[in-house]
This record gives C-alpha cells, sequence and structure tokens, in this order.
C-alpha cells in the first residue's frame, strides 16, 4: 500500500547525481499527488520507483516529521527548475521542453534565453489530449531523442507527466526526465507564483486558492482535509 513513510524524499538538490546517467527520473510530491496516488495504483507505482522525490509542498514536511521524524526542506519544482538551468548553463548543456502550449514555449524560450544563454534549448507541444496515439508518442518520442538533452522537462500536468516520463524512460536518450508541470506557465509569466514571503511560510497554496478559486478549492478545501484525514490514518496503523 502506497503511504508517505516509503517515500525517501530528497533533501538537498546537490545530492542529484550530476552524472546523467541514463534518464534519471525526477518527480515531486505535494498533499495533491499524494491524494491522487493513494487512489491511483500506476502512479503511486511511479512515485516509488523514482530516482529522486522532492518534497514540494509544506503539508509533506509537516507530515514527514510527525511520521518518521524527518526534518526536511521544502523543494519546489521551481526550485528543480533553477537548479537545473543554472547547471546548464555552467556546462553549456542542452534542455528540452516537453508539453503546454506553442505560446507559453515562445515566451519560455525567449526569457530563457536571456537569463541561460549558454543553455541549447528545444521545445514541443503534442496535442492536448488524455491519452496519446503510438504514432503521436513516436514523434515526441524521436524529437528528444534527435536533440540528445542533458534534461527534459515534462509540463503535462500531473499525473499525466509522471506516468509518461516513466513509461517511456528507456526509450529517451537524456540525461535527467523532470516532471515540473505548473513551472511552464509560472516561468513564463502566466501564472504569478506567491510572494517569497507565502512560499517561506508554507502558504503558496492559499495564494494560488485567493488567485484561481473557482479552479483550486477542491484541491486545497477538500484535498487539503483528505491529506489530513491519510495522515492521521497513517500515523494511528504505523
Amino acid at each position: 500500500m502506497f503511504n508517505l513513510k516509503t517515500i525517501n524524499a530528497l533533501r538537498n538538490l546537490n545530492d542529484i547525481s550530476s552524472k546523467e546517467k541514463k534518464s534519471i527520473l525526477i518527480n515531486t510530491i505535494n498533499a495533491h499527488s499524494y491524494n491522487v496516488a493513494k487512489k491511483d495504483q500506476q502512479f503511486a507505482k511511479v512515485l516509488l520507483q523514482s530516482d529522486y522525490v522532492l518534497p514540494d509542498g509544506q503539508s509533506i514536511i509537516w507530515a514527514k516529521r510527525i511520521l518518521s521524524g524527518d526534518k526536511l526542506t521544502r523543494i519546489a519544482g521551481f526550485d528543480l527548475f533553477q537548479w537545473e538551468m543554472n547547471r546548464l548553463n555552467n556546462i553549456y548543456g542542452s534542455c528540452f521542453f516537453l508539453g503546454s502550449k506553442n505560446e507559453i514555449l515562445q515566451k519560455i524560450l525567449v526569457k530563457a534565453a536571456l537569463e541561460y544563454p549558454n543553455v541549447k534549448i528545444k521545445t514541443y507541444s503534442p496535442p492536448y489530449k488524455s491519452l496519446f496515439s503510438i504514432e503521436e508518442n513516436r514523434i515526441m518520442i524521436n524529437e528528444i531523442n534527435v536533440f540528445k538533452p542533458n534534461v527534459l522537462f515534462v509540463g503535462m500536468t500531473a499525473p499525466k507527466q509522471e506516468k509518461w516520463a516513466f513509461e517511456n524512460k528507456d526509450n529517451l536518450k537524456v540525461g535527467h526526465i523532470c516532471s515540473i508541470g505548473a513551472v511552464f506557465d509560472f516561468y513564463a509569466g502566466n501564472i504569478q507564483r506567491a510572494p517569497k514571503w507565502m512560499q517561506r511560510n508554507g502558504l503558496e497554496w492559499l495564494y494560488r486558492l485567493i488567485k484561481e478559486p473557482r479552479r483550486m478549492w477542491k484541491r486545497y478545501i477538500i484535498g487539503n482535509t483528505k491529506f489530513i484525514f491519510y495522515i492521521i490514518k497513517e500515523k494511528i496503523n504505523g
């Protein structure tokens, strides 16, 4: 059974191997993805078999401390993105952005060219659908493998992006695979991140709820309540 105790969350980004062995899978976990994994066995398997799992959410930090005494620091998907891009800029590396709309990807290209001038970048916007055809999948994999990036950023929303990366990692000629979802929108400027003080105090979820109440209320009001219930149950059951 999937539970938070079985997740070996990353403590520091610098613990990630920079050797870039083939297709190192890097995912994040927050209260929402934890809730999804409790009901979705395939997604739970992906998280448990990831090479690295980042504690992306104050709720995860709190829960890990209660369950196992682990004292972790939050590592958001955006932190991972910046860490990878700075690393690539220093080594004149390359990255591939898979996901989102072409308009978003174009904004990312323009901004990244200014902030990370040494990084070679390629993008691909896949069809917006729940399941890709064999041919659509073949095209995506081919686009990536021809470029052979050091890092593949996947932005298709969870759990679709994590499942896709896991199912296709053995066919990809890449170093790191990072499923970072909303980071595409954050970096492009389409969605504004919470102020730094809210990020530091674990209130980024509240900021997103205020900004997008109709879309986020179920995830944060019902979802956070459900998460607390799961953690209490996990604690009681040992």
